[in-house]
């Protein structure tokens, strides 16, 4: 199964010299948006594809929640913040 999310982003560059990046995943199933701080300017082609592994990282620790099987918890991201549209 494939996703087709288009992910559009806007950039914000910090007095700190690191960037903030606003995205929007438009999903006609589940719109999102959230914030991504990431260390200088990159492509926009990188930063999307950081995008998409952090999500896919949330998504399989959320995967991994059987308490017969218990998995180290994944420490919190606080680079990265995704809400419901």
């Amino acid at each position: 199964m494939e996703n087709h999310e288009k992910i559009s982003i806007t950039t914000k560059n910090l007095a700190s010299g690191n960037c903030q990046v606003k995205f929007f995943i438009e999903d006609e199933a589940k719109p999102q948006y959230g914030y991504l701080l990431v260390n200088g300017p990159k492509p926009v082609g990188e930063i999307i594809d950081e995008i998409k592994q952090r999500m896919e990282r949330r998504k399989n620790a959320s995967l991994n929640m059987n308490p017969f099987f218990p998995v180290q918890p994944m420490a919190e991201d606080h680079n990265f913040y995704l809400y419901s549209a």
